[in-house]
């Protein structure tokens, strides 16, 4: 063999085996530095050889545009499930379920009697649902739910998950490996903290990320999936579900932790209350539980109703989702222009909340859920994770009045431009709305952090004293705001030394303040750090940045689109003259000798007098590794007032936990001990 080509192998198989106990353990074995070097090694023989392996772990950032799904048919049915909605149901499920055991058995008095059931119950996760398809061993599709017969084909945008094998050690025939793709709720806040377009929910988030066109944006979401089930197997029986749960340990797929045993109902209607109180503690999101009877035989005995197997039901939460009408849609102006729909509904209870008003991403958001006529009439919404509901679809097939999409600004009066799914103003220098916006962007914490300023002060700014641009904040004086309604002499020196404090903002938060389109805070800070001057990157072309971590094309674009608007040109060129700085800030000396150097730190909470991300810097000014979420590998979980699970999480695996701010700034060598 070919000594590259077997090199090649040699690296495909110890990167996969370290992913394994990465992402589906939680058990790594290796630096991030050491497996970069790994990676790189494989991606230069790749690129050298021009051969890639099958099952190459370099195959999981995504691949190209998709033209469309094609539709898959499921070897096995994927069957939905009865609910129950309290106790009560769920006694009446079981009631029936031993009096099917009992018909069988009279019907069948020959055989060997069904066994009185014993339980498993599992967490029923809400996400979206995954069928994947392996033979002899390779993943060779992976399909949506669909109507339980046939689902849409979605391996490319699956291939992106890394607790996800690519291949198993079972190679024996074909199985369906059932399961749910899911975004933690630690990785949606992490991805939220830089997102232009923040995600409102991780069921979406995940939904909308494996059903999307383009595996890239998949791969971005940093998707996780568990398996609990195998519909179709060829090769393979089991006795019982511990069966079946093992034979998925053994072939590498993802097994939640969570799975309970019991013989008695009684226990699991115990359990289940506790489910119900400990759900919040999880970093995901589930909508119930699923109880199943664990013996094989009894399942196939059984066998189903037109919809559910009578083996199994689903234990939901409270509903979250409810029917109401649908009354208007409204049309807002964010600062890049683009047009957002905000629905108004009939007032119903929901999850504990009046909900009057609901979310509609864009124009494309409503035509997928067919509801350009539906004004007027029943629509389903959800609630989640305390966001503004969305609109799921209609409630029912009535036809009401049309959603009329506008063609002109409702702010501005300027014909609109359709890109895709969203409609956009591209008035830029006369639309309130927009200026409004991008001032208030830019004088916001995270970009120049002009203190006291808020969006009531750019709608003060913007009327009384004609304020356009981020580049007029600079040029004015006493005078004009004295003059301004509730400014006083205090106030109004305040703001102007605010004002002149963000001028010696560091680059990075200045090109944030910019908002440059498809950019967020790590774009912003890598960039800075990349190119150490401003004039550096308004002269980079969209070859150069694609080459730079995590800029595709379409980010590369719009960088260059940005810096190449003559309006942009002259804003920043004022705003230079008026004495901003833009400089990138100096580089950062590392200490090596801190009891957080090379360790793993993550803050959950508020603190008393440090911001989250002045604590952040500190410890990284130490040496620490700052992450968002409690794992195994976390060595330190700062903790401030209203600490929540990533705090109990800490204390369940044994991480050291600091909570006191004298304790942590001691430990930073900033106060004596």
């Amino acid at each position: 063999m070919d000594a590259k080509l077997e090199r090649m192998q040699q690296l495909a198989a110890i990167i996969t085996e370290h992913n394994y106990r990465y992402y589906t353990l939680d058990q790594p074995t290796i630096d991030d530095a050491d497996y970069d070097k790994l990676y790189d090694e494989l991606v230069a023989l790749e690129t050298e050889t021009g051969q890639v392996l099958p099952d190459s772990p370099t195959q999981r950032v995504g691949g190209e545009l998709l033209a469309g799904f094609e539709p898959y048919k499921h070897r096995a049915r994927l069957w939905s499930l009865d609910k129950a909605q309290n106790a009560e149901d769920l006694l009446t499920w079981n009631t029936r379920l031993l009096k099917a055991i009992a018909d069988y058995n009279t019907k069948h008095a020959e055989e060997e009697p069904l066994p009185q059931p014993s339980y498993v119950v599992e967490l029923k996760f809400d996400g979206l649902t995954l069928n994947l398809t392996y033979e002899d061993g390779q993943l060779v599709q992976a399909a949506t739910r669909g109507n339980g017969t046939v689902g849409e084909g979605i391996l490319q945008q699956v291939r992106t998950i890394r607790s996800v094998p690519l291949s198993i050690p079972f190679t024996n025939g074909i199985i369906e490996v059932q399961g749910e793709g899911i975004m933690q709720l630690s990785v949606l806040a992490k991805y939220n903290e830089t997102a232009v377009e923040p995600l409102k929910n991780a069921r979406n988030a995940a939904a909308g990320a494996l059903r999307n066109l383009n595996p890239k944006t998949t791969a971005e979401r940093r998707l996780n999936a568990f398996f609990y089930n195998i519909g179709y197997a060829d090769g393979v029986t089991f006795e019982n579900h511990r069966e079946m749960q093992q034979f998925l340990l053994e072939n590498r797929f993802k097994v939640n932790p969570y799975v309970t045993y019991m013989e008695q109902i009684e226990d699991v209607v115990t359990e289940l209350e506790k489910i119900t109180e400990q759900r919040a503690q999880l970093d995901y999101l589930i909508d119930g539980a699923v109880v199943k009877v664990v013996d094989m035989r009894t399942r196939e005995a059984l066998g189903y109703t037109d919809k559910f197997p009578r083996w199994a039901v689903a234990f939901k939460f409270e509903a979250e989702e409810t029917t109401t009408v649908l009354e208007s849609v409204s049309w807002e102006v964010g600062r890049t222009g683009k047009i957002t729909p905000v629905a108004r509904v009939e007032a119903v209870e929901l999850a504990g909340v009046t909900v009057q008003n609901c979310t509609l991403n864009n124009i494309g958001d409503i035509e997928r859920k067919n509801l350009k006529f539906a004004l007027g009439t029943p629509v389903t919404i959800r609630r989640s994770n305390d966001v503004i509901p969305e609109i799921l679809g209609k409630a029912d097939e009535e036809e009401g009045a049309e959603i009329v999409y506008p063609a002109m600004c409702p702010s501005c009066g300027t014909e609109l431009e359709q890109r895709g799914a969203h409609l956009f103003c591209n008035n830029k220098l006369a639309c309130q709305p927009q200026i409004i916006g991008r001032i208030t962007h830019f004088a916001s914490r995270d970009a120049m952090d002009i203190d006291t300023f808020s969006v009531m002060t750019a709608e003060q700014l913007y009327k009384d004293c004609f304020v356009r641009d981020p580049a007029d904040l600079y040029a004015l004086t006493f005078d004009d705001l004295i003059r301004l309604e509730r400014f006083g002499e205090r106030k109004a020196n305040k703001l102007l030394e605010a004002f002149e404090k963000s001028k010696s903002r560091e680059l990075s938060a200045f090109l944030y303040a910019l908002g440059i389109p498809n950019t967020g805070k790590s774009t912003t800070r890598m960039l800075a750090d990349h190119y150490g001057s401003l004039d550096a990157l308004m002269g980079a072309t969209a070859e150069e940045l694609i080459s730079l971590p995590d800029v595709g094309g379409i980010v590369a674009d719009s960088i260059v689109t940005f810096f190449n608007d003559p309006i942009a040109l002259t804003s920043i060129e004022r705003m230079r003259a008026l004495g901003v700085k833009a400089e990138a800030e100096q580089k950062l000396v590392v200490r090596e000798d801190s009891v957080f150097s090379g360790k793993t730190v993550v803050l959950t909470g508020t603190l008393p007098t440090l911001s989250r991300d002045e604590a952040a810097a500190k410890l990284e000014a130490c040496g620490a590794k700052i992450s968002g979420s409690v794992s195994k590998k976390t060595d330190f979980v700062i903790a401030g007032d209203k600490a929540g699970s990533k705090l109990t999480k800490a204390r369940e695996l044994g991480i050291t936990v600091i909570e006191d701010e004298e304790e942590l700034l001691r430990l930073l060598g900033e106060v004596s001990g």
